[in-house]
């Protein structure tokens, strides 16, 4: 009994030892491929070739990302440079805009200055060849109360202006009566010209002479109306005749012109004519004046 007992006991450690004799020859084959491996990795690694792959992989990855981010930051830069460059382009353009329209500006001023210049000329020229004192102004503006047609001229009675005196102007190689003083301040005069309704000129035709009334209709796009012709006179007035002032009535000097004729009507039971006439003064153009500083005498003289 003790014997199978015994025998059972070392039945078992002679199966254990067996075991562990059987384990023992597998962990060292474990060992022996592990070792194998890791040589084999580390006589790769150490070989030329695969360092070299390596590097010129490292390298080839390396230069991709630089040369991206090269890339990236030259377009961003380029952006940056082609904002900058477009915000002084229009800078520049703006500049260049702003000096053309001076130089433009300059060009016009000086074709203005010149016109004036010839303008002036013109005027002094003129005024050489009237016979009475004259007073040169120039037209402002029109009378702010409407109350008449009236023209502002920056001239006065510090220059020796009073009321009633004559003025006349110089256009297209013509003088012509513009009108005649109505109100005088101390640089400045209110003129009311012969196209006011409350104006009336004595005149005459500078050929056939035969007299008349000259009134203004109020607006100097509508003929002036010369009233109590003779209807006798008929057959001698022709379109486009001249007609000057008459100097009756003692306050337009006589010989001043006014106008053309445009036009006849026959008033049917009336023993007169009514005549209309075109002013040669454009007053719409009417920069410049003369005012005619006329004795009493002169204009008797004139008229005889």
């Amino acid at each position: 009994m003790s014997r199978g007992i015994l025998g059972l006991f070392g039945n078992k450690q002679l199966s254990r030892r067996n075991e562990g004799k059987s384990q023992i020859p597998n962990t060292n084959i474990f060992v022996l491929i592990s070792l194998v491996v890791i040589s084999s990795i580390m006589l790769l690694l150490s070989s030329y070739d695969f360092v070299s792959i390596f590097k010129n992989a490292g390298l080839s990855i390396f230069s991709g990302v630089r040369n991206g981010i090269f890339e990236i930051s030259s377009f961003f830069s380029r952006t940056a440079g082609s904002i900058n460059e477009l915000a002084t382009l229009r800078q520049e353009h703006s500049d260049l805009l702003l000096q053309l329209e001076r130089f433009v500006e300059l060009e016009r001023s000086n074709a203005e200055i010149l016109l004036e210049n010839i303008r002036l000329k013109e005027q002094l020229d003129f005024s050489e060849t009237i016979r009475y004192n004259r007073i040169p102004a120039q037209i402002l503006g029109r009378d702010p109360s409407n109350l008449f047609s009236a023209i502002v001229i920056n001239k006065g009675s510090t220059a020796g202006i009073s009321n009633n005196m004559t003025v006349v102007a110089y256009q297209n190689g013509v003088q012509a009566l513009v009108g005649k003083v109505i109100q005088t301040g101390a640089f400045e005069s209110l003129v009311m010209p012969v196209f006011d309704i409350n104006s009336q000129v004595s005149s005459r035709f500078s050929v056939s002479r035969f007299e008349g009334i000259i009134e203004g209709q109020g607006d100097s796009e509508i003929p002036l109306l010369m009233r109590f012709v003779p209807r006798r006179a008929n057959d001698d007035i022709n379109i486009g005749d001249i007609v000057v002032t008459s100097g009756m009535g003692m306050i337009f000097p006589a010989g001043i012109n006014i106008g053309r004729v445009s036009g006849v009507n026959v008033l049917e039971y009336e023993t007169t004519l009514e005549v209309m006439i075109i002013p040669m003064i454009d007053f719409l153009r009417l920069e410049y004046v003369f005012v005619l500083d006329v004795d009493l005498n002169d204009i008797i003289n004139a008229g005889s």
